[in-house]
């Protein structure tokens, strides 16, 4: 047994080192668009950001906006933007470096900051290829013309469904 611990070391290492060989070519070959696309996949961009996935409905055009909002209790309800490159109801004013930032920063163009359901801490650390390649893809999109409602602030009514995030410990009947 203790004799054929390090073979199975190097084995293991071997393997691994193949997958990472493959997995690195594999994201060379992909166009920035392509890779642009599987990243919002699995980045969940499509989750929140794509009329139908939230409410179960009728799914897509994909990125287009959703109509499910998000609650944060204090702050209000917001909605997955349109990320479509429409001039007026999507991000076709933003330039890559714009798309970028809001991405890794959470700052829009006009320096608003995003609410706190988009995970843009998580995708701080992106690496430059990879936020070039989802913007890319971004603004390969379809235009599509769709106006999410809202922002909503923490005492405006908001007509449709949303999730509402709950915090242990606070009093969830009031608005802060």
């Amino acid at each position: 047994m203790i004799k054929s611990m390090p073979l199975f070391f190097l084995t293991a290492l071997a393997v691994t080192i193949l997958y990472l060989s493959a997995s690195t070519a594999i994201a060379q070959i992909q166009s920035p668009i392509e890779r642009g696309k599987y990243l919002s996949h699995v980045m969940v961009c499509v989750e929140c950001h794509t009329p139908g996935v939230l409410s179960g409905g009728k799914q897509g055009p994909e990125l287009a906006g959703s109509e499910v909002g998000y609650e944060i209790p204090g702050l209000g309800i917001f909605h997955g933007a349109n990320l479509t490159p429409d001039m007026d109801t999507g991000i076709g004013s933003w330039s890559e470096e714009n798309i970028i930032t809001a991405i890794r920063t959470g700052e829009r163009p006009d320096g608003r900051i995003l609410a706190a359901a988009m995970p843009w801490r998580a995708f701080a650390s992106l690496s430059d290829s990879d936020a070039k390649a989802l913007a890319a893809y971004l603004r390969s999109l379809e235009p599509v013309v769709n106006k999410v409602p809202g922002p909503f602030g923490p005492s405006e009514t908001h007509p449709g469904l949303y999730y509402r995030f709950m915090f242990p410990g606070r009093d969830q009947t009031k608005t802060e």
